[in-house]
């Protein structure tokens, strides 16, 4: 009798007979949907062997649900980061939610800047270029493991900080820390995020680093950069992209649908602003005006560059001249951003910049990146074209939304798992083995 092997089990040509005479059967069926009889005819082309060796034999895997609109009713069921949005725009707006509906929450999430072109582009540009894949490599062990400023992290994807975490989980950026730090993912914590650094750094189990909002009073500046430090945050990322103002139009758009009283946390002047923001408190802030340091200047980096122990990224880079410029100031890191396309309206995408500032640091400082990523393709192309690490931001507040800390934490594994599906595609066994041989522009 003819014999195939799966993990150490034999299954006879008999009961694969049955089981392909049962595909068809379904596959036949009425009842089932165009998609579902297309994976199963799917199934009907592979190989028997083939189809066992992997995981995406439907009738035995577990069952993915969705709720009677279509959206996914627990972390478990999510195939792609992108089934969360839904699931958060339905809880950010639902009545019964902590905050109520609260469409100006939801407006803030999803908006960029005046027409939201650079937020799309910084996803979209990722289709503008191609991964080149390797065959008959051992891949079956990789090793996703970076080592940044000393630091070992389980993944190079990193949580990037997002503000006031409070308006879409009571926990706020403790619920974030536990699910990262399970994962050894590294996160950055907004200065005016809810939740302490104090806090954050207890639940996620080692330091975060800590994203300064300066404030245009410096005394305010380095009394956020001593609570940080004396947290224990090994790093202090400095966003310079907040200077010039920004008009947010999907936020004003969904606050006019907003039926909320919100004075009671929006009420204007900046101590109102900050006084429930944790990593303020006990500090003095009458004579701030702004929270982003408009004014600021390289002399500005030079000031607080004296005053950081630790190490100092500058957040909001987008061209080798400033890259340029930056290590002239002695920073120990850049970050490619544009604020998730939040800071202004260029349409440059950030992977799109990504090789020229790579290429004016020349390896002498890590480079990070962040915006539009949502796959763990688009980790695999932003590394081969340079950066040390990749950060997520939408996606994971997606999950915050929506499931909580659970959440949050389903999202790291959908892309880490993306990750390494492809990393074994390409035959990278480890993270220095993705070059810019394995990405070639479409």
């Amino acid at each position: 009798m003819t014999r195939i092997t799966r993990k150490g089990s034999e299954i006879s040509k008999r009961d694969r007979i049955a089981r392909r005479q049962f595909l068809r059967f379904l596959a036949g069926s009425p009842l089932l949907t165009a998609t579902s009889a297309g994976a199963i005819a799917g199934l009907l082309a592979a190989r028997s062997h083939q189809v066992l060796a992997q995981s995406y034999d439907v009738l035995r895997g577990s069952r993915r649900a969705l709720g009677p609109d279509g959206i996914i009713t627990a972390p478990a069921d999510a195939l792609d980061v992108f089934e969360f949005e839904p699931a958060a725009k339905k809880a950010v707006l639902s009545p019964g939610a902590a905050n109520g509906a609260a469409p100006a929450h939801w407006g803030y999430l999803e908006s960029g800047v005046d027409g939201d072109v650079t937020r799309d582009a910084n996803h979209t540009a990722y289709t503008r270029y191609n991964i080149r894949v390797r065959r008959l490599i051992d891949a079956r062990k990789v090793d996703t493991s970076v080592k940044i400023f000393g630091e070992t992290w389980a993944s190079p994807i990193f949580i990037c900080p997002v503000s006031s975490l409070g308006a879409y989980d009571p926990e706020a950026g403790v619920a974030v820390a536990r699910a990262a730090g399970k994962r050894n993912h590294q996160m950055m914590l907004s200065t005016v995020d809810n939740a302490s650094i104090v806090d954050v750094n207890k639940a996620h189990g080692w330091p975060a680093w800590f994203m300064l909002y300066p404030t245009d009073d410096w005394n305010v500046t380095r009394a956020l950069v001593q609570r940080a430090e004396s947290a224990g945050s090994p790093a202090i990322v400095l966003t310079v992209d907040r200077q010039g103002g920004r008009n947010t139009e999907e936020l004003f758009r969904e606050r006019r649908q907003d039926l909320r009283e919100c004075t009671a946390c929006h009420t204007p002047g900046f101590t109102n602003e900050v006084s429930r923001k944790a990593n303020f408190s006990g500090i003095s802030v009458s004579k701030v005006t702004n929270l982003y340091g408009t004014g600021m200047t390289w002399e500005f980096v030079d000031r607080l560059r004296e005053i950081v122990k630790g190490k100092l990224v500058l957040k909001g880079i987008m061209t080798g001249e400033d890259a340029t410029e930056a290590l002239r100031h002695g920073v120990d890191g850049i970050q490619v951003s544009n604020h998730g396309g939040r800071a202004e309206e260029s349409g440059q995408a950030t992977i799109g910049v990504l090789v020229e500032v790579v290429d004016a640091v020349n390896g002498r400082v890590p480079v990070l990146i962040d915006g539009g990523v949502r796959r763990g393709t688009d980790v695999l192309k932003a590394l081969g074209l340079g950066a040390s690490a990749v950060g997520i931001g939408r996606p994971y507040v997606w999950g915050l939304a929506s499931f909580g800390e659970a959440g949050v934490d389903r999202v790291l594994q959908i892309l880490d798992d993306e990750f390494i599906t492809i990393m074994r595609q390409v035959g990278a066994l480890n993270i220095k083995q993705i070059t810019r041989e394995n990405v070639t522009p479409a």
